[in-house]
């Protein structure tokens, strides 16, 4: 089968992370035999050639805003998607989903829509109220909410995204499950993280938080918890925070504002292939959330990657956290800094009990959350999509 697929961001940065799924799947559908190219949009335009990686092709449009932009990202679409069999989007930023919506249709091609998140809420939770913002925000709910009825067929990463899909009217047979998976090679128990001490010179226990710092999401907590212990609890624990975002700056400064620094690492963005190294090197691995709209459509990758390398997880029971989980980590109140405190002691006070759930988890990520299950499920959903359009044709 040849697969065209298109995502709107930099599969290239480590300040746009979450494209790694689109670049896992793409590679599982490489090992199946699949052909694949995969079109993404650089954070910054200096006459991008056609590339490779790992067999893939990757061909970069521009991300500009304006009709000249967008007329010659439609042009070269329909063009590249005369090759496809089948073509695959990733969420609903106008500047990549309107030119492949326009680009399947003009040839009349299955299409294909990967719903990972709610993008509408997250807009809502990252920016200041304003008649821009507002203006934004009603486009985005406009294309979001129509996106699920013009594709042929849509997978979500969440039980809400189904729910959404239906309340919009979406026949369940079209819908598919896509949760996030984890490449359970290079996410291992058996990799080092010493490495990663020694750059950081912590010798005693460490907590590790990984994720984007920017609105709707939650370091706040972990920092509050962390206070908790520090201060509280008078354990000597080491704390770190991987990942760089808009919101460095203040959490830097709600450190400094518990006075401690040094005792909370901030490692910045780190690319995507030192993540690994950085998760092996705690000793138990945080994923807090507060319980909304957007935390409840979520299927976070941290989770997926936390199990896969074998890591005693302490989570936010909320959205699809406790089905990805179940009895491999502790679940804490979402948005309750004392409630993740506690669960944060009480791994690392009982090693054996640590131990325990750090086998656990590996096992969920080897028997469901890995990028194979989800390509399989992504495969199911594009058949469907083949067999409706010739079915349609036929009619």
């Amino acid at each position: 089968m040849n697969i065209l697929m298109v995502h709107p961001h930099d599969i290239y940065s480590s300040l746009e992370p979450w494209t790694v799924r689109i670049v896992y799947i793409a590679k599982e559908f490489n090992k199946k035999g699949h052909k694949v190219k995969l079109v993404y949009f650089p954070l910054e335009w200096h006459q991008q050639e056609i590339g490779e990686l790992e067999g893939i092709n990757t061909v970069p449009m521009p991300r500009r805003h304006g009709p000249f932009f967008l007329l010659s990202n439609i042009l070269r679409l329909y063009s590249l998607s005369k090759w496809a069999d089948v073509i695959h989007f990733q969420k609903c930023f106008y500047h990549a989903s309107l030119p492949v919506i326009l680009a399947a249709s003009l040839r009349n091609k299955p299409l294909h829509y990967d719903w990972d998140d709610w993008e509408v809420k997250i807009y809502e939770a990252s920016t200041d109220p304003s008649f821009l913002a507002n203006t934004i925000k009603k486009f985005l709910n406009i294309l979001e909410r129509l996106i699920p009825k013009i594709a042929d067929t849509i997978s979500v990463a969440s039980e809400r995204l189904k729910k959404e899909c239906l309340k919009l009217g979406i026949e369940e047979n079209r819908i598919f499950d896509s949760h996030v998976g984890a490449d359970i090679e290079k996410f291992h128990p058996s990799v080092s993280g010493v490495s990663i001490k020694r750059k950081h010179n912590i010798s005693g226990p460490l907590v590790l938080y990984l994720g984007q710092l920017h609105g709707g999401q939650y370091a706040e907590l972990f920092i509050k918890a962390a206070a908790k212990i520090i201060n509280e609890y008078k354990e000597n624990f080491n704390f770190m925070i991987v990942g760089d975002g808009c919101r460095l700056g203040k959490l830097k400064e709600l450190v400094h504002s518990f006075d401690l620094d040094g005792r909370i690492i901030f490692t910045g963005a780190v690319p995507h292939e030192q993540v690994p190294s950085h998760i092996a090197a705690a000793d138990v691995c945080v994923a807090c959330f507060e319980d909304n709209e957007v935390t409840a459509c979520k299927s976070p990758l941290k989770i997926v990657e936390y199990l896969a390398s074998g890591k005693a997880i302490v989570a936010s029971n909320v959205g699809e956290v406790p089905k990805m989980i179940e009895d491999a980590g502790v679940l804490v109140t979402p948005g309750d800094a004392q409630s993740l405190t506690v669960g944060m002691v009480r791994i690392m006070q009982d090693p054996d009990f640590r131990k325990e759930l750090g086998k656990r988890a590996r096992l969920r990520a080897e028997q469901k959350y890995n990028w194979t299950v989800t390509s399989e499920n992504l495969l199911c959903a594009y058949k469907k999509a083949l067999n409706n359009h010739l079915y349609n044709e036929y009619l």
